[in-house]
């Protein structure tokens, strides 16, 4: 049963990229971001009573607070860079860059924390790579100025590298705190930090000003992102983490098949063969 939970968590992450680009045709996307955290803000601590650790709040230390409070700041950069990105890019070309956090994450889990890695994570972090080279296409989005061309990439890679430094500052401060908790804490970070940009950058007004089908849409992506995380922590607590991770990450099939079928982005050889090479990667890492 938890591997159903597992492929539904790498459906639901898969799905949130192409709901949200669907949300932020015409709305901001530091609007989108802003509005997508609350639904994600109330999954967390959906999660938090499910598993009932509402009651460890008083023993959060400061230290923990402090990183969780960074780890909640990095993922609102990556967010606030992710949905940029889309908005410039097309999906196929924006979810490969941001997936590489894992080998981003994988290389810092090694430099500063001093974990190792294995062959068969070292293979995957080279096939991701390559991958991902592949899949990069210098052409502008169609529908974006041609002044933004390489914009989305620059966000994209932003993306991955505040994802990285989520990964490590949080697993520094979940050390003393369940897992679903420290989640909760670190994305009201983020709810914080995506309202502040909203306000700071003048954007307060376009709040109401989001389109009804659009609002839909940015809804939808909040609760896919926690559908996904309601069955990945399910699958997490029945079955082992070196298989539902490595599952989880295979969720660019998912986003690549719908930005097909949705947006008719096609692949073209060279993406093609990346994708491959990633989903090889990350299939080797469940060896490891």
């Amino acid at each position: 049963m938890w591997v159903l939970f597992a492929v539904g968590s790498a459906f639901f992450a898969g799905m949130t990229a192409v709901l949200a680009k669907c949300g932020i045709r015409k709305t901001d996307s530091t609007v989108a971001t802003a509005i997508r955290t609350i639904v994600v803000l109330a999954f967390a601590w959906i999660m938090v009573y499910v598993v009932g650790s509402q009651g460890q709040i008083s023993a959060i230390d400061g230290t923990t607070l402090f990183f969780l409070a960074l780890s909640g700041l990095a993922t609102g950069a990556s967010w606030l860079c992710y949905f940029k990105a889309l908005r410039l890019g097309d999906i196929n070309k924006v979810v490969p860059i941001d997936k590489s956090s894992t080998v981003l994450t994988i290389l810092l889990a090694f430099l500063l924390l001093g974990e190792p890695i294995g062959l068969f994570q070292g293979l995957g972090v080279i096939l991701i790579g390559l991958g991902t080279f592949l899949m990069i296409e210098k052409n502008p989005h169609p529908q974006a100025p041609a002044s933004q061309g390489k914009g989305w990439m620059l966000y994209a890679f932003g993306s991955a590298v505040f994802a990285s430094l989520t990964a490590i500052l949080g697993k520094v401060g979940i050390q003393g705190i369940e897992s679903n908790l420290g989640t909760a804490v670190r994305t009201g970070v983020v709810l914080v930090m995506a309202w502040f940009m909203v306000l700071v950058t003048g954007k307060a007004k376009e709040v109401r000003q989001v389109p009804r089908r659009e609002l839909v849409f940015i809804c939808l992506s909040g609760l896919a992102t926690g559908a996904s995380w309601l069955c990945y922590y399910r699958a997490l607590q029945d079955g082992l983490a070196s298989v539902v991770v490595p599952i989880d990450k295979l969720s660019i099939l998912v986003t690549v098949a719908f930005s097909y079928l949705v947006f008719h982005e096609k692949l073209t050889m060279r993406s093609g063969w990346g994708l491959v090479l990633i989903t090889a990667g990350t299939l080797s890492m469940l060896l490891s």
